[in-house]
């Protein structure tokens, strides 16, 4: 299996809208006993999540898991700061980059792979309000594309 792949559980769409990606990490996250049940049950929510690099170890932010429904007393909080597992060597190459203006690392796709809980963390660069505009406007002309090609295709047949 390559990066990103395995059964999906979320995904942040509005990061592509955001950011320019230009690479992605597999991080696995450090859970307590509640959470990768919450997570198997598809109840995690990437929206607003982001991540940091600090005192040499990655942290996600902001990744809401909803309490677990069974787990009583030893549930855990939904909003909690949790550790990625990157290799050092990761690590270093992604405080190097987030050191340059514009970048920020951003959580993109959480999966279960072999089953375990992964994020796929993508370094991206903030995009301006033109570039945004312009993605809509290509992405608007090729739906246009695949609707008059459908219509051509119905009519041949």
């Amino acid at each position: 299996m390559s990066k990103g792949e395995g059964k999906l559980i979320a995904q942040n769409k509005k990061a592509h809208h955001d950011y320019f990606i230009e690479e992605t990490y597999e991080a696995g996250i450090v859970l307590q006993g509640t959470e990768i049940k919450s997570i198997r049950a598809g109840r995690a929510n990437l929206k607003d999540a982001f991540a940091r690099v600090e005192k040499g170890e990655a942290f996600l932010h902001n990744m809401h898991i909803s309490p677990y429904e069974q787990g009583n007393r030893y549930n855990h909080e939904p909003l909690r700061t949790r550790k990625l597992l990157l290799h050092r060597r990761e690590i270093n190459k992604l405080i190097g980059a987030t050191k340059e203006q514009g970048y920020s690392l951003v959580p993109l796709k959480l999966y279960i792979k072999n089953g375990f809980a992964k994020v796929l963390i993508g370094l991206g660069k903030g995009k301006k309000k033109y570039d945004k505009r312009e993605d809509l406007k290509r992405k608007e002309a090729k739906r246009e594309i695949e609707r008059a090609f459908q219509q051509k295709q119905k009519g041949i047949y």
